[in-house]
Formats: C-alpha cells, structure tokens, sequence
C-alpha cells in the first residue's frame, strides 16, 4: 500500500509540474521555467491579451492564468479583454467555452460577461443552470440585458424572475431596472419603479436619483430634473457631491458647460467641496464647447486644490490643446501626465512632438520622443519619421 501510494503521489506531482511548465511556458516563454506567482500570471495575461488576437491563443492564456473575476480586479480586467476581442471576432463559441469553464464562484461574473459579449441567450442559460439563483444574480443577469442592449428584456426579467425563481430584489436590482429606462429613453418610469421601492419597503439610495437625474438630462426634461431634486429631499436623500458631479457632466454633455459652471459656483457658496470628478466634467466640457480658455482655468484650480486627475482626465485635456495649437501648455499637462508614469496614445504625442516642432521647441520634442521610446521600446519604430525630420 505504501508502494501505492508513493507511485500515486509521485504520479501527481509530476503532473503537477507539467501544468505549472506548461502554464509558465504560455506566459513566460522567455523563461518557461520560472515560477510565477497568481498575481504574475494575472499581470502576464493581461499584458499577453492587449495584442492576442487568436481565439484558441486567447482561452491558452486565461487558463495558463487560472483567470478569477471574483479573486482580482486585474482578473477581472483580463477576462473582459478577452472576451471583448472574442466577440468582436465573432468567435461566439470560444466565449463560450472559457465562461462556462469559469468556477461557480464566479457565476455572477460569467453572467455580465456574457451580456458583454452581447449573448443573452447564454447569460439567461447560465442564470437559470444555476442551483442556487440569488439577488446577486439576478442583478448580474439585469446589467447583462443593459451590456448587451437589450433592454427591453430588462422590465421581463424584472417582472418575472424573482417569482419564479423565489429571490427577493433589493435597492441594486431597482437601481438596474431605473438605468435601463433611462439609457432608452423612458426615463418617466422612473416614477412607477420609485413607487413600487416604496410600496415593497425598499429605501432609494443616492444612486437611484443620480441615474434618473441623468436619464432627465439626457432627455432634457429639466422639469422632471426639478422634481427629482425634490423628490431627493422628501426622501432623506439630500444632494450632495454625486449629484453635482452628475448635473455637471449631463449639462456638459448638452453642450451647455456654462450652465455646468454656474451650478459649480453654486456648490462653492454651499461650500461643497469638488473633486477631481467635477473638474474632469468641466474641462472636458468647455474642451468640447472649444473654450480652451476656461478649460485651463479649471485646470488650474484642479491642481490647487491638490485633486489628483485619473489618466483619462490627462489624456483628454492634451488632446485638445494640442487641437487648439496650445502646445506649449499641452507640454506642461503632458510632463504632469508622465511624472506619473501616465502617457497618452500614439496619435496625440505624435500630434504634440509635430506641434513643438512647428514652434521651434526641438529639444522639448526631442525629449518626449525619447521618454515616450524608453517607455514602449517595442514601437520606437513608430517615430522614425519625426525623428528624420529633426534638425541635426
């Protein structure tokens, strides 16, 4: 028996060491036999599925990861990718085969991917194979309708699943079923869904009147948008910073940043204190309305009141200055950009280093060209041209 089980497990250890070798060697292939840690393998992947395009490749990756939404955001982050590059090509039953391989665990993450993928026949299958349907999948398979822009299904599901499937919806699943009408254009029943909250219990949070907030906006019902503020009050739910944030992106998106600004002056004399969310709305919205001017003002208040921006707030605002021709401002946002490690795509510092040259600041082209290229030293390639072009 001890021969046995010696034999058994060394049988299993060996096997062992073939699914790590085997795993390393997708992931690392210039060091195959490197052990990598879950995070590593996480990092790996990710960066392995920014340019795989092979649908048989993809799935190798994320299995040689071990890939699991609910461990990790970076997990998370990977399946999206890979799922989003499937779909696009089409290959329904690679999506397919790597979601229903997913553990249970992992369920609800499998049901809004499939609604990522646009295949809601699929996240319906996989909500109803489950055993165990709760609210949380309930909600997965919800957001999945919206995903997949269906959300016509979202009112059936609604009225149908909890019944059937005995699950009691809580503030999450009606705040779904609020953002479904508003992203279709029904946003007055908003009112219905609210009275219902009410009837069955179910207290509205900041989130609900946000999303009908901007559902209102969208649809410029400013009357409904006054009612909904009230509506707030009567509820306890007073509004605060997210609803400014929210009125203030919905005026900018209507193209009205100066209405947009007058409510951030009346947050100002409520003495709310903005945060880098409220900027990003306002400088992307006077960007947009081509009120540069402004947008740098708002920039500069921004960086005194020490709100940190997320990349995208950079990567904007860049942009548009170099469309404007402000280059040299453009310069001093992109080196805020790139203190921290934050660098804006190929397009837009192509566009900034042809600006600089134009302007004669050649050493300040050179520089960007050479920290863009240390940088991503696999596309330095790319700058072949600016760089022939320099003054030698």
């Amino acid at each position: 028996m001890a021969a046995v089980g010696a034999a058994r497990n060394h049988l299993l250890n060996h096997l062992r060491h073939r699914s790590f070798s085997s795993a390393s060697a997708i992931l690392n292939p210039s060091d195959p036999s490197a052990v990598l840690t879950s995070k590593q393998k996480s990092r790996a992947a990710l960066a392995l599925l920014k340019s795989e395009t092979d649908p048989s490749r993809i799935i190798d990756i994320c299995r040689a990861a071990a890939l699991s939404p609910s461990l990790s955001h970076l997990d998370r982050v990977a399946l999206s990718n890979a799922v989003s590059v499937l779909a696009d090509s089409r290959s329904f039953s690679h999506v397919r085969s790597l979601l229903d391989s997913l553990p249970r665990s992992d369920l609800p993450h499998s049901i809004v991917l499939f609604g990522q993928a646009g295949m809601l026949e699929d996240a319906i299958r996989t909500f109803r194979g489950s055993n165990s349907s709760s609210v949380r999948t309930l909600n997965a398979l919800l957001f999945a309708c919206i995903l997949a822009g269906r959300h016509d299904e979202v009112g059936r599901i609604f009225r149908e699943f909890p019944g059937t499937h005995g699950i009691a919806s809580n503030v999450e699943t009606y705040n779904t079923v609020v953002k479904a009408f508003c992203e279709s254009g029904t946003s007055r029943s908003f009112y219905s869904v609210l009275d219902e909250m009410c009837r069955g219990g179910i207290k509205p949070n900041m989130t609900t009147f946000c999303t009908a907030l901007a559902g209102f906006y969208k649809e410029e019902r400013f009357d409904d948008v006054d009612k909904v503020l009230e509506l707030m009050k009567k509820h306890d739910c007073r509004p605060g910073l997210s609803a400014y944030n929210v009125r203030i992106q919905s005026l900018c998106k209507l193209k009205r940043p100066g209405d947009a600004k007058a409510l951030f002056k009346e947050m100002m004399t409520k003495e709310m204190k903005p945060n880098w969310v409220t900027f990003n709305h306002l400088i992307f919205g006077f960007c947009k309305h081509g009120d540069l001017e402004e947008a740098k003002k708002f920039y500069r208040q921004m960086r005194g009141r020490g709100c940190v921006p997320d990349s995208s707030c950079y990567f904007t605002f860049i942009y548009y200055l170099c469309q404007g021709g402000d280059f040299e401002v453009a310069l001093s946002v992109c080196k805020d950009s790139m203190a921290k490690n934050w660098v804006p795509c190929f397009s837009t510092m192509k566009m900034l280093v042809k600006g600089l040259l134009s302007n004669s600041k050649v050493e300040e082209a050179r520089e960007i060209m050479e920290r863009v290229k240390e940088k991503f030293s696999g596309n330095s390639d790319m700058w072949k041209e600016l760089e022939e072009a320099l003054p030698q």
